[in-house]
């Protein structure tokens, strides 16, 4: 059986590890380095980055993520996980994992009272998902080997 863990130090992780369980999937808590040990894959959910952070300077997190990863660890990131494993950050600029080829900028899509839910049609997923943009970031560019699942007014937002 797939056994993904949920990042869990702060923001949506529990609604992650619903969702994994929704579909069969072992959904694990990860809230030290160790705790990637044995897993198939790791999502790091939406939240605040500058938050999650500062929480990851108690143990070696970006050595352990980029291990996992090299080690076929699958990684999938939302909101704050997908700035945290993107190449560059701008709007601030702030460290990332660089495990993904693209440009994010923080907080792109506006401020709290701007945020907005939208119908996303994606193939990939057989159709269309309700989308929640929360002080969402915005793919500015990709790179290589990134693949545009989903697209907002012509804009990548899912990769």
């Amino acid at each position: 059986m797939t056994e993904i863990g949920v990042l869990a130090l702060q923001g949506g992780f529990l609604a992650h590890a619903a969702a994994l369980r929704g579909v069969g999937a072992t959904a694990r808590q990860v809230r030290r380095c160790a705790a990637l040990e044995g897993l198939d894959g790791l999502i790091i959910p939406g939240g605040e980055t500058t938050t999650l952070l500062n929480l990851m300077g108690d143990e070696p997190w970006f050595d352990s993520l980029r291990a996992f990863h090299d080690q076929g660890g699958t990684l999938f990131g939302t909101c704050a996980g997908a700035i945290l494993l993107a190449r560059e950050v701008i709007h601030p600029v702030q460290p990332s994992l660089g495990l993904l080829a693209a440009v994010v900028e923080r907080n792109a899509y506006g401020r709290q009272r701007e945020s907005f839910e939208t119908k996303l049609e994606v193939a990939a997923v057989g159709g269309s998902f309700d989308a929640v943009f929360i002080r969402a970031p915005r793919f500015r560019s990709v790179g290589p080997g990134v693949e545009v699942l989903g697209r907002l007014h012509g804009e990548p937002v899912l990769v």
